[in-house]
This record gives C-alpha cells, structure tokens and sequence, in this order.
C-alpha cells in the first residue's frame, strides 16, 4: 500500500489513499526548468491527457498538480528594479506555459 522512489537524489514516499482520498492542488511536484526546450518538453507530456492550468501550473492525467517553471522567473522576479519585475509578474500571470522569451520580452519593456 506504499512505495518509495527517489528523483534526483531525493526520496519520496506515496501512500495508496483509497477511493476516499484524491489528489489536489495542495500538493504539487515543482519542476525548475534550465531551457525552453525542457519547459516545452516536459509540459508537453504531462498535459497529454491532462489539462494546463495558469502560471505554469498543469494536472496531469492521473489528477497531480506539477509546476513546471524555468528558471529565468525566478531570476527575473528577483531584479532590483521594481519596474522590471512587475512588468515580468503581470507578463507570467498572463500565461499557461510559461514561455522565457515573452518573461524577457517584458523585462526589456517591449
């Protein structure tokens, strides 16, 4: 009724709930993306037979919430310039996926 697994170096436990419990957005696994590419890729697979949801968020098709979110957000967000980062904010609340050249395209102010 359990198993253990480990990714990246990183040991988790799943416990078989039952019927009685489900997954929902309270817990999520957060994936930080180096590229587009891997943004694209692993969004791409998770959806399949799941639904996007905004900000990078999606729910895959056994019902569990995954953040997929590359890395220049974070790295955006956390510019001194208030300005720069508000604009990436409202930019990145805007989307699904999230896609690194409309973050930088915002940032630049363009």
């Amino acid at each position: 009724m359990s198993a253990t697994f480990e990714l990246e170096g990183q040991q988790f436990m799943a416990l078989n709930g039952g019927p009685v419990y489900h997954f929902t957005p309270a817990i999520s696994l957060f994936v930080n993306c180096a590229t587009q590419a891997e943004v694209d890729e692993l969004w791409d697979k998770l959806c399949a037979g799941g639904k996007p949801e905004r900000c990078g968020w999606l729910v895959d098709k056994f019902g569990l919430s995954w953040q997929i979110i590359p890395t220049a957000l974070g790295e955006l967000l956390q510019d001194p310039d208030p300005m720069k980062s508000q604009r990436v904010m409202y930019a990145m609340l805007q989307m699904d996926k999230i896609e690194v050249d409309k973050l930088q395209q915002a940032y630049a102010g363009e």
